[in-house]
């Protein structure tokens, strides 16, 4: 390079004004409501405990200092025989929301069902939501019929394994963590998402209540 030519690529670097890259950062973007709740139901889906939803959940009245307020949550749902109303709202709908003091506190319904918020900082807490997308990446994972039928008769006979164990199994799949957590996202498989994925993760099977088409 001549000399010329690095004094006016010195002359064109002077120009920059110091910290420009650090100003070009892209500027965070704000969390919406319905990606909270595609998040939340993903926990939903994935959360053993969790008998069932309903969206919306059923009215329900609270007495709070005297006065009683009707309200419908967004979601109901049932865990260990016990209804739950959930409400799932971004930072700025949270200081608008009409049970927002109560609910700090803890809130009941007149018929006794447990209110609760859900906001970005709840739903997306870690480890928990790291987990939960690793999980529902593998979605898509194809998984034969006898890969299937090895993942689930294994977890049949010992009960609970570690997800490197079960894995193992697989014969088929090229991935055989991805086609244990696959079963996983159809809800054949329970696995801990409050923890990281890891290869002692704790995995059993999960229990659905099929209905039977036939009884009448």
């Amino acid at each position: 390079m001549s000399a010329q030519a690095i004094l006016d690529l010195s002359d064109k670097r002077s120009d920059r004004r110091p910290g420009s890259r650090r100003s070009q950062k892209r500027a965070s973007v704000p969390v919406t409501r319905n990606a909270l709740i595609a998040d939340f139901l993903a926990i939903c889906e994935l959360d053993p405990e969790i008998e069932s939803l309903r969206a919306p959940g059923e009215p329900a009245e609270f007495e709070i200092g005297g006065k009683t307020i009707e309200h419908i949550a967004d979601f109901e749902i049932v865990r260990d025989g016990q209804s739950q109303l959930i409400d799932v709202l971004t930072d700025e709908d949270l200081l608008t929301h009409p049970l927002r003091t109560a609910a700090i506190q803890g809130l009941t319904s007149t018929d006794s069902r447990y209110f609760s918020i859900e906001t970005a900082a709840t739903v997306r807490a870690e480890p928990r939501m790291t987990t939960v997308r690793l999980i529902m990446a593998c979605r898509r994972t194809p998984v034969t019929a006898g890969d299937r039928v090895r993942i689930l008769h294994q977890l049949d006979e010992v009960g609970t394994m570690r997800l490197v164990d079960c894995a193992g199994g697989v014969m088929n799949t090229q991935d055989g963590v991805a086609a244990v957590l696959a079963l996983a996202c159809e809800g054949l498989i329970a696995v801990d998402i409050s923890r990281p994925i890891l290869p002692e993760t704790q995995v059993r099977r999960r229990r659905l209540p099929f209905t039977d088409p036939f009884s009448f």
